[in-house]
């Protein structure tokens, strides 16, 4: 399940292409949310001048990484329009029925995890008081102008004032949207109008609003239903429009004097999915159009921006590529040619096609590409080899590359934005699930990294990192990452809760978290398990567990469980599962073949049955999803195939674990009809299973649905977030038998 905000760049090409909302699309962030990667920022800002390769990100508090639509209702066959008109009116009495149920047993239920849940949360707040820094709101600066967002307010200050000073340029309140949080800002290149996306928690869809900035800022335009957007001139606006989770448009808008809209480009092919980048040298815009393994791209010349786009490579099955430019050359990070990982090329801007690109750097084996960022003279790659972070600087003027290995304790980076392609230094942020940020900055003058003293950080001296390979069933070597508390005895005696994803070429979300480091200090350990499907080893790690190969990560998982287990971590009964959207797919499927595995689970917005879904191709993403998960309708093999692991269809009575679901009202990817169909199937194989060993003090697991009825897949509030951490938490040591709290 992927989730596509609209934030345009290179990271979101390297995340999966072709996703639909993510909250990073290529440069939608793509991380998963296990318990919760919730609780951080309170607002989500996206800031970049027009045409700057990265953008400052923050992830949203109730961001689901990635994503998917799920389909409410079984069966292929069309019943005339009587019947379904019936059906239709029954089957909306049954759900308003079993929505009202489970919120009355949720009702009942959740007292007993009242008091703890109050515990918990103040703990995290209390932590998020001492390890969240003010390290400022992202800056966009032009000359002597820098432009800031900070709650819900866009400013303009001058470079050497203070920014208490800073004017007011733009507030969602007194505008109107104050149930809106700024995603993403764009300055046109004379600084005269300014683009804003806004979105709302229970909306999938963002609203662009431009601004003209003279002596007093007003409102010049307002765009629903907005995707990505970029300047390609000071009056002349790019944009993508978003429909039932697919983006095929891209319009022009002018600001001139003959104002005036029009499309210059549509997709036609439901599996790809378009959206706009700027170069850093701010030369050409790109329109990207993708699919989960194939790409195309078309450069809008920012010097005659009315001009038509002109192709770069048609498309050629199987190939992505993403384009940058420097000195009339253009540099393609791309999948062309073997080994099928990302390599740097390069061709001449009047001659791109394929039969001309050359090789720059390749990638080693078994290494994960996770960023990219050009300046006039450097290329940095931020890559993952091994457990370890890297960066690989490489110089267009000496023909160079060097690699610098990252702090140890460090799991992801985040990238900052750059005013100019022409700065002489990279700043960076690193962090880990239990390490605060701390900010980097790398040196081209002086080839050197720097850390940043910027503010006192805490050491976390009390958690230790390990690093450990598990045997999969087919020999394969999983990489899983585990933390516990350094002053801890008795490891086999200790809670353990295991994340997992693995689905469309996605990481494990390994920034830092309140409540990983909360769990860390009351004796937990957290483990990471990086299976097949997911891209911690690159594109061949992820191909080697989609579609026909699905099961494989089945078997990573338990393999990883199983090695924990083994080396003295923790034991089955203290063993908790977390995971998030489609990572529900693996989860659910351990739940079916290997329940004693575990002893409890949490699931967010689950998607728990695969078959169904993708039968139904009305669905707005389930065409492009068959890149993915495989065409059961066109292919008998493949549907007996999902079947085989799809987590509804494999419910059977047995002694499975207890199980906590959030799931959303409002969630557009994740319809709450097909997660009460799943609760309801577990909740009766349960019972079926205690009816037939009902043994005196036989163990009856939990099964607990807690329906939320704000936020959505991809949103939801701070404080709606907050409270979900914690009551999966509150669960979790209930279920584990956890007296810490």
């Amino acid at each position: 399940m992927k989730v596509r905000m609209s934030c345009v760049g290179l990271r979101n090409l390297l995340q999966g292409l072709s996703y639909n909302v993510k909250y990073y699309s290529k440069h939608s962030c793509l991380q998963t949310v296990c318990i919760s990667s919730k609780i951080n920022q309170k607002k989500s800002h996206i800031l970049a001048r027009s045409g700057s390769t990265f953008m400052h990100r923050t992830l949203p508090p109730g961001s689901i990484l990635p994503w998917r639509c799920f389909s409410c209702k079984e069966g292929t066959k069309t019943p005339s329009k009587r019947k379904q008109n019936a059906s239709i009116t029954t089957s909306d009495l049954l759900y308003k029925n079993l929505l009202k149920s489970e919120q009355e047993n949720w009702n009942a239920i959740s007292t007993r995890y009242k008091a703890m849940t109050k515990r918990i949360k103040e703990k995290l707040e209390e932590l998020h008081n001492k390890y969240t820094f003010n390290l400022g709101s992202p800056r966009i600066r032009f000359g002597e102008n820098v432009y800031f967002e900070e709650n819900g307010c866009v400013f303009l200050s001058k470079a050497d004032d203070d920014e208490e000073n800073g004017d007011i340029l733009f507030s969602t309140e007194d505008l109107g949207f104050s149930d809106a949080f700024i995603q993403r800002i764009r300055i046109s290149p004379n600084q005269r109008y300014m683009a804003i996306s806004l979105k709302s928690e229970n909306s999938e869809e963002a609203t662009c609003v431009i601004m003209k900035l003279d002596h007093f800022p007003v409102v010049e335009k307002v765009i629903p239903s907005v995707f990505s957007f970029e300047w390609a001139a000071n009056d002349v606006l790019y944009y993508t429009s978003q429909k039932n989770l697919k983006c095929q448009n891209v319009f022009m808008t002018t600001f001139t004097n003959q104002k005036h809209t029009k499309l210059v480009y549509t997709e036609q092919d439901a599996r790809f999915f378009v959206d706009i980048y700027c170069t850093r040298d701010r030369r050409f815009l790109t329109i990207n159009s993708n699919s989960k393994t194939t790409s195309e791209v078309w450069l809008v010349d920012c010097r005659h921006p009315f001009k038509s786009p002109a192709l770069v490579q048609a498309r050629t099955k199987g190939v992505i590529y993403h384009i940058e430019h420097r000195n009339d050359e253009l540099y393609i990070l791309t999948t062309y040619g073997e080994p099928a990982e990302y390599k740097l090329m390069k061709a001449p801007l009047a001659s791109s096609g394929m039969e001309n690109w050359q090789l720059v750097y390749a990638l080693e084996k078994k290494t994960k590409l996770v960023d990219l960022e050009m300046f006039s003279n450097h290329c940095i790659m931020f890559l993952k080899n091994a457990g370890h972070l890297y960066l690989n600087v490489i110089s267009f003027v000496s023909h160079s590359v060097q690699s610098i290995k990252l702090p140890t304790w460090a799991c992801e980076f985040e990238l900052e934005s750059h005013p100019e392609h022409t700065t002489s230094t990279c700043y960076f942020q690193l962090t880990s699930p239990v390490h605060p940020p701390k900010r980097f900055a790398y040196s081209f003058k002086e080839n050197n990294l720097i850390e940043q003293a910027v503010q006192e950080v805490p050491i976390i001296t009390n958690c230790h990192t390990t690093r450990l390979l598990a045997k999969s069933k087919d020999e394969t070597l999983v990489p899983i990452t585990v933390f516990h508390n350094m002053n801890s005895k008795e490891l086999h005696r200790k809670p353990l809760l295991v994340h997992v994803y693995g689905a469309y070429g996605i990481d494990l979300n390994m920034s830092f978290k309140e409540d990983k480091l909360m769990l860390i200090e009351e004796g937990w350990i957290l483990a990471y398990c990086h299976v097949r499907g997911g891209g911690e080893l690159g594109l061949s790690w992820h191909k080697d567990g989609c579609r026909h190969n699905k099961l494989k990560g089945l078997h990573d998982l338990k393999a990883c469980i199983m090695l924990l287990h083994e080396l003295g971590f923790s034991q089955p009964k203290y063993t908790a599962l977390a995971a998030a959207s489609a990572g529900g797919v693996l989860a659910g499927a351990l739940c079916n073949t290997a329940p004693e595995l575990i002893k409890a689970m949490v699931l967010q917005a689950p998607f728990v049955d695969v078959l169904n879904t993708m039968m139904k191709t009305h669905l707005p993403l389930t065409i492009e999803e068959q890149e993915e998960w495989g065409n059961p309708l066109a292919d008998e093999k493949c549907m007996k195939y999902i079947k085989s692991y799809c987590p509804y269809q494999n419910i059977k009575p047995q002694c499975y674990p207890s199980v906590f679901i959030t799931a959303y009202e409002n969630d557009q990817r994740v319809p709450l009809t097909g997660v009460l169909r799943y609760v309801q199937k577990l909740r009766k194989a349960v019972l079926d299973h205690a009816s037939r060993t009902s043994e005196k003090g036989n163990w009856i697991p939990n099964i607990i649905l807690d329906i939320q009825a704000s936020g959505s897949h991809c949103d939801s509030s701070w404080e709606a977030s907050l409270n979900e951490v914690a009551r999966h938490l509150a669960f979790l040591n209930k279920e584990l038998e956890v007296c810490h709290l």
